[in-house]
C-alpha cells in the first residue's frame, strides 16, 4: 500500500510547522493504530508518503478504507488551506524483501495507482479487488483499464470514495456534483444485440451521435461520450449511474441490426424515482438510420417538455453524410484517438483518410483527418512537417466548407490550427464550437487554453475547469490536465501548472505536451535538474518535439510564457522564431 498526502509542498509552504503538526497528530491518533490493527508494517516514510505491507489484501483494503473514512470526519469543518487529505494505492502482488525495505512491480503499482487516485479516495488494482470483492462492506467503482507511469502493461483499476468527505483540497474533478439548474442527462452506450463484434462501431456511433445532437441545446446539460462509455459492456444500476455523474436522466437503448434493417430501442429514465419517462421502438430500414437518431433526439426533448423543442427541431435534424461507411469509418478514428500516442494516430489516420474518399463531402471526415494530421505535426511525428502541415490546413479548410456551423468540424479545426502555430485563426472557431455546443469537454478545455493564451488567464482557467464537470472521469481526462497545466503557466501559477502536468502524465506517460509543461514550471520554480532530465525524456520519444514549438510566432499570445523557460535550459539546438502568420 502506497499514500502521500495531496498538495503537500503547498501546505508545507504555508504552514511548514502546522502541516508537520497536524500531519503527525493524525498519524499518532489515527492512522498508526489503524495499521496496527490490521496487522500492518511501516516499511518507509518519505517525508509526506507511506509505503506499508499487509499479511493480506483484506486487511489492506479494510486499513485504508478506515483510515479514508477516519479523514474525512477528522477533516470536518477544517478550511481548504489546512486539511490533510491523502491519496492511497492498493496492489496485490509479489514483492522483493532486502533487509527492512522491499522493491518489485507490486511496490512500484501501489505507487503509481496513488498517483492517479482522487484525493481522499482509495484506488486498488484488479488483483486486489478481486480478492476483497464481497469480504469487505466497502464498495469500489470500476475505474477501466489505465495506463501507468513505467508500467509496461495497463492495470484495470477500482476506486473507493468516502459517502461524507466535506473538506477535501479543492480540486475540479473532486468537487460535489449537485444537480444542474438545467436539464441533466447522460446516455449509456447502446448494446450491440446483433450478435456481430463488427457491428460494434454502429451501436458507439449511434449512441455518440445523439449525445452530440442533445449537446447542441443549450438548455440540456449532456455529459460527455467519454464519461458514460466508461460503462460500457456493463449492466450498471442507473441510479448509481445518475449520482456518479450528477445527472437526473439516464438514457439507455440497445441496436439490432439484421441485413438492411435496423431495430433502435432506448428508454428515458428518471434516476431519481426509478421511473420510466419514455420509451420506444423503431424499425427502419439502414437508409433511415440517421431519421431515427433524429427521432430518438426529439422524443427526448418531448420528455423533459423543453420549452426549446421547436426552436431546436431544425437543428436537432442535422443532414448526415450521404454515405454510412464515411461515417463507420470517422467512428472507429475517432475510438482510437483515446490515448493520443503515436501508435493510435498511425492506426486512426487510414480510417479517416478512407472517410474523406468515400464520402469528399463529409465535414467530420475532413475535420479528423485535420486533427489527426496536426497532431502529428505537434508531436513532431513526421518526418516531413511541412507537408504534414499543409495536408492539415487542406482539410480543415474542406472541413469548413462543408460543415461551417457544425460544433464538432469547428472544434476539431480549431485544435487543429492551434497545433499549428495558428493561433488568432484558432480562437474564433473555437469559440464558436462551444457557443453551438456548450457541453463539449475537450472543447471547453481547449478554449480556455487559447483564452488564456491571449491573456485572459483567469477567464481561461474557468473554462478549463468546466471540462472536468463537463465529462466526469474522462478516459481523456489527461488531456484536460494538460490543457489546465499550460493555462496555469500562463497565469504564473507554477506551482499549479507543475501539479496539473504532473497528474497528466501519471494518467497518460507519453504526454509529450505535459512533459513540456513541466520543464517549463520547474524551470521557474528552480527545479533546473528536473526540467532538464524532463526534457531529455522528451527528446528521446522524439527529436522533433521541442524543436517545434519554435516554429511559430507569438501572434500577440503569451506562447513565450511556454517557450522562454525551455530555451533557458534546452541544449539542444533550435530553429529560427518564424514571423506572425
Amino acid at each position: 500500500m502506497s499514500a502521500d498526502v495531496a498538495g503537500y509542498s503547498r501546505l508545507m509552504g504555508r504552514d511548514e510547522a502546522g502541516t508537520l503538526r497536524r500531519l503527525n497528530a493524525h498519524r499518532s491518533e489515527h492512522i498508526d493504530p489503524l495499521i496496527a490493527k490490521h496487522g500492518g508494517r511501516i516499511v518507509k516514510t518519505t517525508g509526506d508518503g507511506l509505503l506499508l505491507e499487509f499479511p493480506s489484501v483484506v486487511a489492506a483494503s479494510e486499513c485504508v478504507v478506515a483510515v479514508q473514512e477516519g479523514m474525512a470526519t477528522r477533516n470536518s469543518g477544517i478550511g481548504d488551506d489546512d486539511a490533510i487529505c491523502f491519496r492511497i494505492g492498493v496492489h496485490l502482488g509479489d514483492v522483493i524483501v532486502e533487509s527492512d525495505d522491499i522493491f518489485g512491480d507490486g511496490v512500484n503499482i501501489s505507487a503509481r495507482l496513488q498517483e492517479i487516485c482522487d484525493t481522499g479516495c482509495v484506488t486498488i488494482s484488479s488483483n486486489a479487488h478481486d480478492s476483497v470483492e464481497g469480504r469487505i462492506e466497502a464498495e469500489f467503482v470500476d475505474g477501466g483499464d489505465r495506463e501507468l507511469k513505467n508500467i509496461e502493461r495497463s492495470v484495470r483499476v477500482w476506486q473507493w470514495a468516502p459517502s461524507a468527505f466535506d473538506a477535501e483540497v479543492p480540486t475540479v474533478i473532486n468537487a460535489p456534483l449537485p444537480l444542474p439548474d438545467k436539464p441533466s442527462i447522460a446516455v449509456l452506450p447502446f448494446d450491440n444485440m446483433s450478435g456481430d463484434p463488427e457491428q460494434e462501431f454502429f451501436a458507439d456511433g449511434m449512441t455518440e451521435d445523439i449525445i452530440t445532437l442533445l449537446s447542441s441545446v443549450p438548455d440540456l446539460f449532456v455529459i460527455a461520450r467519454n464519461s458514460t462509455f466508461a460503462y460500457k459492456g456493463q449492466s450498471p444500476d442507473v441510479r448509481k449511474v445518475a449520482a456518479d455523474l450528477g445527472v437526473r436522466y439516464v438514457l439507455e437503448g440497445s441496436v439490432r441490426k439484421a441485413g438492411n434493417r435496423i431495430r433502435v430501442t432506448a428508454q428515458f429514465i428518471d434516476a431519481e424515482s426509478g421511473n420510466h419517462i419514455w420509451a420506444d421502438r423503431y424499425d427502419r430500414v439502414l437508409d433511415d438510420i440517421f431519421a431515427v437518431q433524429d427521432e430518438v433526439t426529439q422524443g427526448i426533448a418531448g420528455a423533459l417538455q423543453s420549452r426549446l423543442l421547436m426552436a431546436e427541431a431544425s437543428f436537432l435534424s442535422r443532414k448526415p453524410p450521404g454515405a454510412l461507411d464515411a461515417w463507420g469509418n470517422v467512428v472507429r478514428a475517432k475510438t482510437l484517438l483515446q490515448n493520443y500516442r503515436r501508435q493510435d494516430i498511425d492506426e486512426a489516420e487510414p480510417f479517416a483518410k478512407r472517410s474523406t474518399n468515400l464520402d469528399p463531402n463529409y465535414a467530420i471526415g475532413h475535420a479528423v483527418s485535420a486533427y489527426i494530421l496536426a497532431w502529428r505535426s505537434y508531436n513532431g511525428w513526421t518526418d516531413d512537417f511541412k507537408t504534414t502541415a499543409s495536408e492539415s490546413l487542406r482539410h480543415g479548410e474542406q472541413a469548413l466548407h462543408h460543415g461551417p456551423n457544425d460544433p464538432t468540424v469547428l472544434a476539431d479545426v480549431g485544435f487543429a490550427c492551434w497545433w499549428l502555430g495558428r493561433f488568432r485563426q484558432a480562437r474564433p472557431l473555437l469559440q464558436r464550437a462551444i457557443e453551438l455546443n456548450p457541453n463539449a469537454a475537450l472543447a471547453n478545455a481547449m478554449h480556455g487554453y487559447a483564452t488564456a493564451a491571449f491573456g485572459e488567464t483567469e477567464k481561461g482557467i474557468e473554462f478549463c475547469e468546466l471540462a472536468f464537470r463537463l465529462s466526469p472521469r474522462d478516459p481523456i481526462e489527461y488531456m484536460f490536465w494538460w490543457l489546465l497545466a499550460a493555462s496555469r503557466q500562463f497565469h504564473r501559477d507554477y506551482e499549479g501548472a507543475k501539479e496539473a502536468a504532473e497528474r497528466s502524465i501519471n494518467l497518460n506517460s507519453t504526454m509529450i505536451s505535459a512533459q513540456l509543461v513541466l520543464a517549463g514550471a520547474c524551470v521557474r520554480l528552480n527545479d533546473i535538474g528536473r526540467a532538464k532530465a524532463v526534457l531529455e525524456q522528451v527528446r528521446q520519444s522524439s527529436d522533433t518535439a521541442i524543436p517545434f514549438i519554435f516554429r511559430a510566432g507569438s501572434e500577440g499570445t503569451l506562447w513565450h510564457e511556454y517557450t522562454n523557460p525551455i530555451r533557458e535550459v534546452y541544449d539542444g539546438p533550435l530553429p529560427e522564431q518564424q514571423g506572425n502568420q
